[in-house]
């Protein structure tokens, strides 16, 4: 039998031949936690009796959810990570402020093609840009995998979505991903390894390729992945990893997919994730002038360069509302240095945007952007639940940076389109 992308990444980590729904164990070549589920993976450890790390340069440690603490309990967490990262000899420990977990896997070039990432965070899907095979787990399931490297797997059925078409003005990634998840909806790839192909996917950059895969686990999926290309050995290049073309697995041509979908981006329009359903999703033009408290650019979702350019084309010589509170949190410091060298962070603060340094923060209400009752934020992140960013009566709209920056500076959801 042919095989899919994420079926070859298997079989290699398992030694042989795999077929999708085989129960495997497989050998992990990283795994990660972060402040929120790094000290519950301790707790399991110290419960089994069995405390250390099957590999120091395999571990990776990031402190970005409530970073900088914004509780005393917040603070003892991070010392029990600090503690845990220098007993071990920890190689690989992100302290607050350096940026979030997803990215810092993508950018230091710990996500590479054909490897499997386990990371204890459901969004650990987003290093599929890159060719990975990432999976998101429990704290349970990381603490066995920080023991052993290994972990017992169902082989996922591969569902192929193939993207076709140009984007137009103020049309983004995020808008296609948002569409889609809108269209399979929250449980239409459970456990699936969901694999984007086309036209489209072959000439977006690594930042709207990373904004795809991130969301993928937002239909259910087990994971999301793009099969890696020459640009994707560019971008792997260019922050210090050498690679060649044997990195460059492929699904074979004959290999077997549960379903196929086809989309093409040519008439796609701004999108909008209604609360308080990621695929209750709608054209922004069909709800706008929805009154707004807050926005919110950054996340592992859209909280890179390429983001921030994206708003800077709106609000530049523009400013935001008096009744927004405009948070802006670049992705990780790299991301932040970048935006500060290229004079967008300047732009933004005179516009009236809040920057800050490189959290989660706002986007699972952690705080720098904690919504009361009945307030109502846009926000560029991946999730609008109950609750997700503060007040069980708060709401939440998913939309991309181009959204986000023309309902900042008109004060109510807005189709960036008219505000060219």
């Amino acid at each position: 039998m042919e095989m899919t992308i994420s079926q070859k990444i298997i079989s290699k980590a398992t030694g042989e031949k795999v077929e999708p729904g085989d129960i495997v164990e497989v050998s992990v070549d990283l795994v990660m936690v972060n402040d929120i589920t790094g000290p519950l993976a301790l707790e399991t450890m110290k419960e089994v009796g069995i405390e250390r790390v099957w590999d120091p340069d395999r571990v990776v440690v990031v402190l970005d959810h409530q970073a900088p603490a914004n509780s005393i309990n917040s603070a003892e967490l991070h010392i029990k990570m600090r503690k845990f990262v220098e007993k071990f000899g920890i190689k690989h420990f992100y302290d607050v402020g350096r940026g979030i977990c997803h990215q810092i896997l993508v950018e230091d070039g710990f996500a590479k093609p054909g490897e499997i990432i386990v990371g204890a965070d459901s969004h650990t899907c987003t290093v599929g840009a890159l060719g990975a095979f990432g999976i998101g787990v429990g704290s349970t399931d990381a603490a066995s995998v920080i023991l052993t490297g290994k972990i017992w797997l169902k082989v996922p059925e591969s569902m192929k979505i193939i993207i076709r078409g140009n984007f137009a003005d103020f049309v983004s990634p995020k808008d296609l991903i948002l569409s889609i998840i809108g269209d399979i909806g929250a449980d239409g790839a459970t456990y699936k390894a969901v694999e984007f192909t086309g036209s489209t996917i072959r000439k977006m950059g690594i930042s709207g390729r990373l904004t795809i895969c991130n969301m993928a686990v937002e239909m259910g999926a087990k994971t999301g992945i793009i099969e890696p290309d020459e640009r994707t050995l560019e971008y792997l290049a260019k922050i210090g990893v050498s690679v060649d073309d044997s990195w460059l697995v492929r699904s074979d041509a004959d290999a077997e997919y549960c379903e196929i979908k086809e989309y093409d981006v040519s008439e796609l329009k701004p999108m909008v994730a209604i609360p308080y359903r990621v695929d209750n999703v709608k054209p922004v033009e069909e709800v706008e002038g929805i009154e707004v408290d807050q926005v919110f650019i950054g996340s592992c979702t859209n909280g890179r360069v390429e983001d921030l350019l994206d708003v800077l084309r709106i609000v530049k010589g523009r400013k935001i509302a008096k009744s927004v509170r405009c948070i802006v949190i670049p992705a990780s410091m790299k991301e932040f240095e970048k935006a500060l060298s290229m004079g967008i962070i300047s732009e933004l603060i005179r516009a009236g945007c809040l920057v800050y340094s490189p959290t989660c923060g706002p986007c699972l209400g952690g705080h720098l952007g904690v919504l009361g009752k009945n307030e109502v934020a846009v926000s560029t992140s991946n999730r609008n639940f109950i609750g997700r960013m503060g007040h069980k009566k708060s709401k939440v709209y998913l939309v991309s940076p181009a959204t986000a920056a023309a309902t900042a500076v008109t004060g109510k959801l807005t189709d960036p389109r008219r505000c060219k």
